[in-house]
């Protein structure tokens, strides 16, 4: 019986964890009879309207305050996800679980860390870069999807990391920028980093159908059983 850890940004691919990313990994993981328990940060962020993209007033806020934009927490929109089955992440440790998964969404983007703002000079919340280094240097895979590999690019690229952020775009230079070696992958198809055991797909960054989405999930975790069984002979 295999363990994963997923950590989840919130709830949302505007400005927390991709739904159908995040659902696919979970029932992908399920199907193998594995079990999985996920993990997010705590602290505020502020909400992005799905219908138009732009950040959400906050009704409740005094008139003439400053903070004018809707927040929520993170641990508490990611729990709905998890159907409230979820730990903070700062009780992570990664003795316990075989891997460390990242679905994707721009909450990866703007929770986790600060890419969509601050691009090439984006920084990542301690508790993610500790999660992170504590699987790499157990030597225990790290997994990813559509955006998150940018945040695993950061935290990893100085190992020459293969990972896939889709096809080349802005994102995957940067994440060369910060050491990671891209690769282009199409929909469905997944970059397997054996040395660095780095397992990524681009999901959302290039698929179009939902079908899509499910394939590179189950191709995903079809790679990193592989990976698991090798690392048990």
């Amino acid at each position: 019986m295999k363990n994963i850890a997923i950590i989840l940004s919130g709830c949302g691919n505007r400005d927390g964890s991709e739904l159908q990313e995040t659902l696919s990994l979970m029932l992908a993981i399920d199907r193998k009879g594995w079990q999985y328990q996920c993990f997010a940060p705590e602290g505020l962020f502020e909400v992005v309207s799905h219908v138009d993209d732009r950040p959400t007033e906050d009704d409740d806020a005094e008139e003439g305050s400053l903070v004018d934009i809707e927040q929520r927490d993170i641990y508490e929109e990611s729990a709905r996800i998890a159907r409230g089955n979820i730990k903070p992440l700062d009780q992570y440790r990664a003795a316990d679980y075989d891997a460390l998964a990242l679905p994707g969404g721009m909450g990866a983007a703007r929770n986790l860390s600060t890419y969509a703002f601050d691009g090439p000079h984006m920084t990542i919340i301690d508790g993610v870069i500790d999660a992170i280094l504590e699987t790499y240097r157990a030597h225990k895979p790290v997994c990813a999807e559509c955006i998150a590999p940018i945040v695993v690019a950061k935290v990893l690229g100085r190992y020459g990391v293969h990972l896939t952020l889709g096809h080349e775009c802005q994102a995957s230079r940067i994440a060369a920028g910060f050491g990671a070696v891209h690769e282009v992958c199409e929909p469905g198809e997944v970059c397997v980093d054996s040395e660095n055991k780095v397992i990524t797909t681009p999901a959302y960054m290039v698929a179009t159908r939902i079908s899509e989405i499910f394939q590179g999930s189950d191709n995903l975790v079809d790679e990193l059983e592989k990976m698991l069984e090798r690392g048990n002979n």
